[in-house]
């Protein structure tokens, strides 16, 4: 039997999430733990997945839309079923009217006269089948958003999802169909009487518009922010605003940590990188000073009894710190099989947002890009960012004696409020000795 399909709560804190795209096509059958749709969240990616066999009958959304949790984005059947009348089947599902269907959002605008209205919906909506709007304006959250962003009147627009709505879509092409902004105005003002009579030639029509955006003018291109690009720049830039930072620096010597690498991988199961064993490093060091395994909350320091660490881990779309966790108990070779699969579901689009929350620490490595040194911004509500540079040859005093060596250097950005400076040293002075002692990475 018919049933409708809700946009889960796939993020603990979001109310909102993005459809991405839909993964089974209407009419098409699916089977359990299929990907139905993929959906977008300030963190991660998400593939939703089908709780058992069934046929997707109808998508009450299409992809780009921000949709509100817990609204139907699609109604699904039992294997073999036929969608019939679905305007029928909507009214019995009670998404059958304009004002019922997700897809129809009013926008709390007062109503005007129908001669006021745009007559542009109308077309779309008698084109997709879908009943009319009945004159009033029925748009997407994240296309309102764009709306006001881009300085267009959504009232104005033409709308080309389901039932005439406005979609992000409708939004960038009306964006995209402005005039390229000049030193001169758009349309030529009325000319003076001391100026000749001869006027400019006039600027071309509208119909003919030379685009803006996304493409932007000949001598740029403006991409527009994904969900998670502007939550990166969201939250980064509240942790550099709310969050204290300090930094602490070290070099340390991996001589003995590459050639304990080599001895693993002759005989691990799976290749260990020299990040995995930094990893474990860092373990060491939270299990040595357990001072710094805490976060700041308003009420208290929060410090945890597991060593939780977040990973960060780039992507097309983004930068994700998926968190490998209890890793204090964990031989090197399973962080190093834990962090290969985050990274093939990061790259994937398939990590979850619960993998995504928790830690008391994110390790950085900018180190197979050459970088040498750099510094991070803290990943709230996280107390610390460590940073990894490259290996590198140094002449270095051994004994009273320069000898050449491997190198190197992090640094170590902290959260003042929960961790205080002496803490820190503490706790960069034992991971030093771990790496630089990695015999007790393995013991």
């Amino acid at each position: 039997m018919a049933e409708l399909f809700r946009m889960p709560a796939v993020a603990a804190d979001a109310t909102t999430a993005v459809l991405s795209a839909w993964q089974v096509a209407e009419g098409a059958s699916f089977t359990k733990d299929d990907a139905l749709v993929s959906i977008e969240t300030d963190k991660a990616e998400v593939d939703v997945a089908a709780e058992q066999d069934g046929v997707l009958l109808k998508t009450l959304y299409e992809a780009g839309v921000e949709i509100e949790v817990g609204d139907p984005i699609a109604v699904l059947g039992a294997v073999g079923e036929q969608a019939g009348d679905l305007d029928a089947l909507l009214a019995e599902l009670g998404v059958g009217t304009p004002a019922a269907a997700p897809q129809a959002v009013r926008r709390d605008v007062p109503e005007e006269p129908d001669a006021q209205r745009p007559a542009s919906p109308a077309p779309a909506a008698a084109a997709s089948g879908e009943p009319d709007r009945g004159g009033r304006v029925f748009s997407s959250p994240l296309a309102r958003r764009l709306a006001r962003e881009a300085g267009l009147d959504i009232e104005a627009l033409t709308g080309t999802g389901p039932g005439g709505r406005i979609v992000r879509r409708d939004v960038e092409a009306a964006a995209a169909a402005r005039p390229v902004p000049a030193t001169e105005p758009a349309a030529a003002p009325p000319v003076p009487a001391t100026e000749p009579a001869a006027a400019p030639a006039p600027r071309p029509a509208p119909a003919a518009p030379q685009a803006v955006a996304p493409a932007g003018s000949g001598d740029h291109e403006d991409i527009p922010h994904t969900r998670m690009r502007r939550a990166i720049a969201r939250r980064l830039t509240e942790s550099k605003q709310h969050t204290p930072h300090f930094y602490l620096r070290a070099t340390c010597a991996v001589d003995e940590l590459l050639a304990l690498r080599q001895r693993i991988n002759a005989v691990s199961p799976v290749k260990v990188s020299v990040n995995d064993l930094l990893i474990k490093a860092v373990a060491t060091a939270h299990t040595q000073v357990p001072e710094m395994n805490a976060v700041w909350q308003p009420e208290a320091v929060r410090r945890f009894r597991t060593v939780d660490v977040s990973v960060a881990i780039a992507t097309e779309t983004g930068l994700v710190t998926p968190v490998l966790r209890g890793i204090e108990n964990l031989s090197v070779s399973a962080i190093a099989t834990r962090t290969r699969a985050y990274a093939e579901q990061a790259r994937s689009g398939s990590l979850h947002p619960a993998d995504l929350e928790g830690g008391s620490i994110t390790v950085s490595n900018l180190g197979m890009y050459g970088v040498e040194e750099f510094a991070a911004i803290i990943n709230p509500p996280q107390a610390a960012i460590l940073a990894i540079g490259a290996a590198r040859d140094e002449a270095v005093v051994r004994d009273g004696a320069v000898t050449a060596a491997k190198v190197l250097g992090v640094v170590l950005s902290v959260d003042h409020r929960p961790v205080d400076g002496a803490v820190a040293a503490r706790w960069l002075a034992a991971f030093t000795e771990a790496v630089q002692n990695p015999v007790r990475l393995v013991v």
